[in-house]
């Protein structure tokens, strides 16, 4: 007896996708299907990365059942090829193909002709990768200095304008890498992702956390115009990232140019963080020593000293409002390509921080036109 069926009627695939794209488990949808074990439907989901397929449909210039069932009482009827042409508003060669390739005037049949012709349709198209060697290897060295899909397809855009051969979307990167039947990319190019996922997720909610209060601290709704239009640069944003065995390191990401200064910490205290920040800060031109804008940790509670020892002034976000620090969380999520969560940050030295700091301030930003962070800082300092 068969426990469970290995294929899925086209309405069975529709509900499948759709449940996939409201993030229902793989469990959750074999149950749904009534399916006894999930093996199907996990492998209909891996084989295309989940990523839905486009639905399947007829080209508009494509003879219809209708149009072959026309065809066919023409031939019974013993009308000639023309006349049935001039009745379909058909060239006559078009009906002429169609009848050769579907058994002659003999054997033609409507139904499994148009039967047959859809069958014929699905035939694999090579993908975009596929067809052009140099495009693909450029994506390949990017996507191992893990550089993201969309960046890599804006610099292509950036860097060869006028050869379309050259230049591919994000989405086609994505789909030919989680998708396994193209097998044009590397599997193991997957694992330079900054999410190190496998195929397409549905997207879900964030919540946020909140942090203590600060004594004397100054409200972001004070801080200068300047700093809120990013037009001049100097205006900073920062925080801590946190590894394994309680150790951190500071982040600190400049608006105007998105440039990132990473900062090894001893330890945590307000006195440490607050030391740190101001030997770095004070390494940089005056120009860029305008502001900078913090959570409500208490690892900012010396505030005050921060400001004497750099006189920057530090304005402090909401509470439970990381999106007021937007490019500095932007920032943290993509450093977690080079520190994964659980990475013991006391490992790393001042040296090896400034060189992940480098890698990512090359890479480049879709804010900034897919310029990177490196070139904007170069451009402003000039």
């Amino acid at each position: 007896m068969v426990t469970s069926r290995i294929w899925f009627t086209s309405a069975q695939k529709v509900e499948l996708w759709e449940r996939w794209k409201q993030g229902q488990s793989i469990s959750a949808i074999s149950r749904a299907l009534e399916r006894r074990n999930k093996t199907g439907v996990q492998r209909i989901v891996a084989l295309h990365g989940g990523i839905a397929p486009l639905p399947r449909c007829r080209a508009a210039l494509a003879l219809r059942l209708e149009e072959r069932e026309e065809i066919s009482r023409g031939i019974a009827a013993g009308l000639s090829i023309r006349s049935i042409a001039r009745l379909l508003d058909r060239s006559p060669s078009t009906i002429c193909r169609e009848i050769d390739r579907n058994g002659g005037l003999r054997a033609y049949r409507a139904t499994r002709a148009d039967k047959q012709a859809w069958e014929r349709a699905l035939r694999p198209k090579r993908c975009r990768l596929a067809c052009h060697g140099r495009l693909r290897w450029r994506v390949a060295q990017k996507l191992a200095l893990e550089w993201s899909p969309q960046q890599i397809a804006g610099w292509l855009k950036r860097q060869y304008p006028d050869d379309p051969a050259m230049q591919i979307s994000h989405e086609a990167i994505y789909r030919s890498l989680f998708i396994q039947s193209r097998g044009v990319l590397k599997k193991e190019l997957m694992a330079h992702l900054r999410t190190h996922r496998q195929m397409r997720l549905a997207k879900g909610a964030k919540a946020g956390h909140g942090q203590g209060q600060i004594v004397d601290m100054v409200s972001i709704r004070e801080r200068p115009a300047e700093a809120e239009d990013r037009a001049v640069p100097g205006h900073w944003e920062g925080d801590l990232l946190t590894g394994a065995n309680d150790t951190h390191i500071a982040t600190l990401v400049e608006r105007h140019t998105r440039f990132t200064m990473l900062v090894k910490l001893q330890r945590k205290d307000s006195a440490t963080v607050v030391a740190a920040l101001a030997h770095q800060i004070c390494k940089l031109p005056e120009e860029l020593r305008r502001s900078l804008t913090w959570d409500q940790g208490k690892e900012m509670a010396r505030h005050h000293s921060f400001t004497m020892a750099t006189d920057v002034q530090v304005y402090f976000c909401d509470p439970r409002s990381p999106w007021q620090r937007g490019s500095n969380e932007n920032t943290n999520g993509l450093l977690r390509q080079y520190l994964p969560r659980g990475t013991d940050f006391s490992r790393f030295s001042q040296s090896q921080l400034n060189a992940i700091a480098m890698r990512l301030n090359q890479r480049p930003r879709k804010t900034l036109d897919f310029e990177t962070p490196a070139e904007k800082l170069q451009t402003v300092l000039r």
